[in-house]
């Protein structure tokens, strides 16, 4: 464990870090994606997630950050995988999938940082997430394969 400001970072056994995140729908169509603004590079766009707290479990955490960084609430479904990151940093990361049933107009993040948050088409997502975060946009992609699969 290490300590942050404001956060606690956990780390499973192998020494990555514990991460959550999810994948925000407008609806059960998954065709429109949330971004939010990221806090270190304001004018690019990230998927919400973040650090695990002590004995908090994956899909909690991805609810916490998702509502702490975007400002929405929504129904919580599949797990659509575990994504691990070695090169700067390593990270193991849980991405949920989340149907948006409750927009604030007011969250957290806006507040203490002004972050944004915006609606994209998955292709527009991908486009913008693979220079800076390509992990961010295996996520999606990732969400595609899983999808045109499951329609066979």
């Amino acid at each position: 464990m290490k300590f942050k400001p404001n956060q606690t970072r956990t780390y499973d056994r192998e020494g990555f870090k514990r991460r959550a995140a999810c994948l925000c729908f407008k609806n059960e169509r998954e065709d429109e994606v949330l971004l939010v603004s990221s806090s270190r590079n304001p004018d690019q766009w990230i998927v919400p997630g973040g650090g695990m707290e002590p004995e908090e479990e994956p899909c909690g955490a991805a609810v916490r950050e998702v509502f702490e960084e975007a400002g929405v609430k929504g129904k919580l479904g599949r797990l659509l995988g575990v994504f691990e990151q070695n090169q700067d940093r390593k990270h193991r990361t849980y991405v949920y999938v989340l149907t948006v049933t409750e927009t604030l107009d007011a969250w957290e993040d806006s507040l203490s940082i002004g972050r944004k948050r915006e609606w994209f088409p998955v292709d527009e997502a991908i486009k913008l997430l693979q220079g800076h975060k390509p992990v961010h946009a295996e996520y999606l992609r990732r969400l595609r394969i899983g999808r045109s699969a499951s329609s066979r």
